[in-house]
Formats: structure tokens, C-alpha cells, sequence
């Protein structure tokens, strides 16, 4: 137990060394890759982000869509990636080879669609080498580059408004 709370310790000075040299730098490059990091124990509606993205035309191979699940054993086959708190070492090491290719994808937009905060999932944001970080939680507003603060079961109000602002930042 005791070791469990100093390897936490160690990756929360991680993620908060990340926050403190990230340096906000969204371009004007229109969005073509699209990365979801989800929470299983909070949403499952994964198909919901496949057809949404295809509405919006943005319609390239390389979308992916990561869960998050505290259960290792967990069926995978929803989701092109799942990860769980055995995937994680200490100071933000990455044990997963998945995981770690996913962080260094350069995405043209993350979209983490979760609300409680869990250490492995603020880790995997706060290291992504996403260009533009899109959040539902206005409580880490040190993650996103744009947050859209709504419940999870409103996920057509995050959609429209996601949308909107999408097309102000001439994105899509």
C-alpha cells in the first residue's frame, strides 16, 4: 500500500512537470486526425465519437480511440486501445507499447471525454503530443486548450457545441 501511494506520488509530480512546461501552441492547420481518450466506468458510447467524425468528413484512418478501465482484464474489442493502472510505472513511465504510441501520435485533436479525475488518464493528456486538447472538465483547465463544460449524458450539446467552435477556430 505504502508503495502504491509513493509510485502515485511520483506520477502526479510527473503529470504537474508536464503541465508546467506545456506550451499552448494551437496552428491554424485544419483538423484530420482525431484522438479520444475515454473512461470506461464513466462512458461506453464509443460508436457515438465514429459517427460524429464522420459527419464532420473527418474521415481518416488513423482516428483512435483509447479507454481508460481500472479492470486489465476487460474484453477490448470496443475500442481500438484500452489501458488500465498495470500499464503504468513509475514517473510516468509507460509500460504499454499501444499507450505510448498513442501518446506520441501527433493528433491533430485530443478529445478527452471524462470527468472524474483519474491520475493515469490526466497523465496520458497531460503528455499527448495532441495539437489542440479538447476537455468536458473545467476543474483541469490546465490540460485543455479548449474546455466545453457539460454533463456526459449531454453528449449532443458537447457535439453542436464542439462543432461550433470548431468552425470559429476555422478547423474543420
Amino acid at each position: 500500500m505504502i508503495l502504491k501511494a509513493f509510485k502515485e506520488k511520483s506520477n502526479r509530480k510527473y503529470v504537474n512537470k508536464l503541465l508546467a512546461e506545456r506550451q499552448p501552441s494551437v496552428n491554424n492547420t485544419k483538423i484530420k486526425t482525431v484522438a479520444v481518450l475515454l473512461n470506461a466506468s464513466e462512458f461506453h458510447e464509443f460508436e457515438v465519437f465514429r459517427v460524429y467524425f464522420k459527419a464532420l468528413n473527418l474521415t481518416s484512418p488513423k482516428h483512435k480511440i483509447v479507454a481508460f478501465t481500472m479492470d486489465d482484464k476487460l474484453e477490448h474489442n470496443k475500442w481500438n486501445a484500452h489501458f488500465s493502472p498495470k500499464d503504468f510505472g513509475w514517473n510516468g513511465k509507460i509500460k504499454n507499447l499501444d499507450l505510448e504510441a498513442f501518446i506520441n501520435e501527433p493528433y491533430d485533436m485530443l478529445v478527452c471525454f471524462f470527468k472524474n479525475p483519474v491520475l493515469q488518464l490526466d497523465l496520458i493528456t497531460a503528455a499527448s503530443k495532441a495539437n489542440l486538447k479538447v476537455g468536458i472538465s473545467a476543474e483541469h483547465d490546465r490540460f485543455y486548450d479548449l474546455i466545453i463544460d457539460v454533463e456526459l449524458k449531454d453528449i449532443n450539446i458537447f457535439k453542436q457545441e464542439l462543432k461550433k467552435y470548431l468552425n470559429i477556430l476555422k478547423k474543420i
